[in-house]
């Protein structure tokens, strides 16, 4: 073990710092911890260290809202700010094998902003990566737990290098009634992401008769996390996992 690598302090092995996501990780228990400061940088470019911004932060914020257009054939979607301003949209494309979604800054659909695809069609859930369009890097992939999503819906994250770090989990709750009561849809949804066991960040639906309107605090995620992993859980259960019956 290095000098520059702290012991975890739970298993004593090693830990790694993950740059793209600030904090150390344990690859013997999968988890991530903060027991020490970040090791010292060298100056580099912001591509060198895994923290490519070319959006200048648009999807390091803490709130956005994805809220569903009313009256349209395909389904599409607005992410908009706190305030309400437009951030992007996106238009679900009809008749593929495979779901691939893409968020456009504007409905002229002229900049492509980043990208959800579907890895295997065979896939009933399908694992999901998220894509910067404009660097084709992908930034976290997402999955749905089959078994587990019988009765709730969870589903793993994974970093750009398909380490686990996290989990989105529906309220038990709130998915039975959803699932198994009469006029149960109309009850809105309301999931939450963990890291290491820990909350930090909500995806809260919000009660609508007619239309979608999903809203994300990630106030205690960790600042160098990409929030599109989260945008697309949200974008994922508007546009296809309602359909499934989620």
């Amino acid at each position: 073990m290095s000098a520059s690598q702290p012991p975890c302090p739970t298993c004593g092995k090693p830990l790694s710092w993950i740059q793209q996501y600030n904090q150390w990780y344990c690859y013997a228990e999968q988890k991530y911890h903060q027991p020490a400061p970040a090791p010292a940088q060298s100056a580099q470019p912001e591509a060198a260290t895994g923290q490519v911004r070319p959006d200048g932060g648009l999807w390091f914020q803490n709130f956005y809202r994805i809220r569903k257009k009313v009256i349209a054939l395909a389904q599409q979607y607005y992410i908009e700010d706190q305030a309400g301003r437009p951030l992007a949209y996106s238009r679900q494309k009809l008749f593929k094998f495979k779901e691939d979604i893409r968020v456009f800054a504007d409905e002229s659909m002229a900049r492509e902003l980043f990208r959800i695809q579907q890895l295997n069609w065979t896939d009933v859930w399908g694992e999901f990566a998220v894509v910067d369009s404009a660097t084709n890097v992908k930034v976290g992939s997402i999955r749905r737990k089959a078994l587990k999503s019988l009765i709730k819906g969870e589903w793993d994250l994974y970093d750009p290098h398909q380490r686990l770090f996290g989990q989105i989990k529906q309220e038990t709750g709130r998915a039975l009634i959803r699932r198994f009561v009469p006029m149960g849809q109309l009850v809105p949804d309301k999931l939450t992401v963990e890291l290491s066991g820990q909350t930090v960040a909500t995806i809260d639906q919000q009660f609508k008769v007619i239309g979608d309107i999903w809203e994300i605090n990630a106030q205690w995620t960790p600042p160098n996390l990409d929030r599109r992993v989260l945008l697309a859980c949200a974008l994922l259960m508007g546009m296809i996992e309602r359909q499934q019956g989620g």
